[in-house]
């Protein structure tokens, strides 16, 4: 694949965004030396892990009647296995409902109003690092029907128009797949950023980022950007929703989860359907993520010391301290008289007296996430 370190380094520099490592003290200069040497993220395919993730909702300010929708990991692939899903409280009924067109499963639970609301989900899954290796053929066995649903547009990921256009010079002269995703991903790297005052993961409407030339925000937007701009010029792709269940094994705090509180730790993710590779792992939101909020200074350059080996390694793989609920998008939530429908889906929601929860204040709602190893 193409090596592109030196443009990025060009068009960094004339930005001006490389850090000025005179203007620091000198023992800040030694304390992220030191730190620097220390980093390392090399996340490779290797022993399953096992964690139990619950669930716990107890609405707020419910009258009358309620429905709560609890998203379930519903992925069995090589890097994740869906051991089970289990749930109590005092609902009046519980089911499962199933997205027809992406297979995501969520729980929907409807309370009588006779008691506050109260329902906890405990599911079981096994995750493992992922990592691709370039020099090695491994090609997948998805058919072209199959691939065809990753090429289609949805609500908040058009493909013509505006997307279409900046997809196409992105990717001018390049030859194979491979050469279309790294610059792609590039692109989002240095024309993207990571907006901490976004609520939740961002909305994810890859259109308006475009046409207003505001290029940042979080994971759904950044990732489902990515991804929209590789359907455009006809690479498959996917976003891949999940929540972060671990720290990171590699020391990288702005990369893993708490597990006594993960409400808002909500992430999702992204692949890309390769011919040689199969489906491939890919988190440029991430990176982005690091280079703005991993140390107390901001970022600019991807090739940073703290950067570069996130920068690799995400570009072909990801690391198992995260469990995927879904791939879908324009999800018809079963029996909703006010939501609807939702553009992804990786939080809890709710509805009561005719009114929608905010499913990103998980304070006001009332739901928790927890985790641990088993």
């Amino acid at each position: 694949m193409t090596d592109t370190n030196h443009l990025r380094r060009t068009v960094l520099k004339a930005a001006g965004g490389l850090l000025l490592a005179s203007a620091l003290p000198r023992t800040l200069l030694a304390q992220t030396a030191a730190a620097v040497q220390e980093r390392h993220f090399d996340p490779k395919p290797g022993e399953w892990k096992s964690y139990e993730v619950v669930t716990q909702v107890s609405l707020q300010r419910a009258e009358g009647p309620s429905t709560v929708w609890v998203p379930l990991p519903a992925l069995d692939t090589d890097w994740q296995r869906t051991l089970s899903n289990n749930w109590t409280g005092n609902a009046k009924s519980v089911k499962v409902g199933n997205d027809s067109r992406y297979g995501a499963k969520y729980l929907v639970a409807q309370f009588d109003g006779s008691a506050p609301p109260m329902l906890e989900v405990v599911s079981r899954v096994q995750t493992r690092d992922r990592g691709e290796d370039w020099k090695k053929a491994t090609p997948g066995g998805e058919s072209a029907e199959d691939l065809r649903l990753w090429l289609r547009p949805t609500d908040l990921m058009p493909l013509d128009g505006i997307v279409l256009k900046t997809a196409n010079q992105i990717v001018a002269g390049a030859r194979t797949d491979e050469d279309k995703v790294q610059r792609i991903y590039d692109w989002i790297l240095l024309n993207t950023f990571r907006e901490p005052k976004v609520k939740g993961c961002g909305l994810g409407d890859i259109k308006t980022m475009l046409e207003t030339a505001n290029l940042s925000g979080k994971c759904a937007d950044l990732n489902g950007l990515f991804v929209g701009l590789c359907r455009a010029v006809g690479v498959p792709a996917r976003d891949v929703y999940g929540v972060r269940i671990a720290p990171s094994a590699f020391g990288y705090r702005e990369l893993g989860g708490k597990p006594a509180a993960l409400q808002g730790a909500q992430h999702c993710r992204a692949e890309v359907y390769l011919k040689r590779h199969g489906w491939v792992a890919m988190d440029p939101a991430d990176v982005t993520k690091v280079m703005r909020q991993e140390t107390a200074d901001w970022i600019k350059d991807p090739d940073h010391p703290i950067v570069a080996p996130v920068r690799k390694a995400l570009f072909g793989g990801w690391e198992g301290n995260w469990m995927g609920y879904n791939f879908g998008h324009d999800v018809h939530l079963q029996d909703s008289k006010v939501i609807g429908k939702v553009g992804f889906l990786m939080y809890p929601q709710a509805e009561n007296r005719g009114e929608a929860y905010d499913s990103m204040n998980p304070d006001a709602f009332k739901y928790t996430i927890t985790s641990r190893s088993i």
